[in-house]
């Protein structure tokens, strides 16, 4: 059996694009980010959603409550969903981190290089694939939601491709976006990437 996996950003939070916000707190979601979670909750309201899971981080819990709430769920906490493991760069300032070199091999070489005392890019798509697989056995024939950040969705993608981890960036992950996946014991497939609010 089949399973439909919708793969969720989180919606936009206030250090989105300034600060490498990784598992650290963060701030909440902004009154933008808010607005997206809502819409999104919206345009999914129709389809019949067995279960909506989420990355423990605070911005992706609470875009998962609005996911959760038309349809009268609460989400289900995911460790497998989290966010990378970003070690001594989790809350620097992404002007910072450009000037440091091995920042710019973490972004050009995906598959070898890994954030410092932090996870590696493999370790994260493992993470993440074998949750999808999981779900696939568990929710055979339904649609599940999944709430997570976007280099873990673009890890399930590349999986998913059998594409190197080193083409991670040229997938886009927009907040609040949606990309689908079918995962069965016949293997998997990509069905859209990066659906967002027309």
């Amino acid at each position: 059996m089949t399973v439909t996996i919708l793969l969720i950003r989180h919606a936009a939070h206030a250090d989105l694009g300034q600060i490498l916000s990784g598992r650290t707190v963060g701030g909440p979601l902004t009154e933008a980010g808010v607005e997206q979670a809502h819409q999104l909750g919206a345009r999914l309201a129709a389809e019949p959603i067995a279960s909506v899971h989420t990355s423990p981080v605070r911005r992706a819990r609470q875009t998962a409550e609005y996911v959760a709430a038309v349809h009268g769920q609460e989400p289900l906490l995911a460790e497998e969903l989290n966010e990378i493991d970003f070690g001594v760069w989790a809350g620097r300032a992404f002007a910072d981190l450009e000037r440091d070199p091995a920042w710019t091999r973490w972004n050009e070489q995906r598959a070898d290089a890994g954030a410092p005392n932090g996870e590696m890019m493999k370790q994260v798509q493992l993470r993440v694939w074998t949750y999808l697989q999981a779900a696939a056995r568990r929710f055979p024939g339904k649609i599940v939601a999944m709430v997570s950040h976007c280099d873990p969705i673009r890890a399930a993608i590349t999986a998913v491709l059998g594409l190197s981890l080193d083409n991670l960036l040229r997938i886009e992950v927009a907040p609040a976006s949606v990309s689908r996946i079918e995962v069965g014991e016949w293997g998997a497939r990509v069905l859209s990437l990066n659906e967002v609010r027309a």
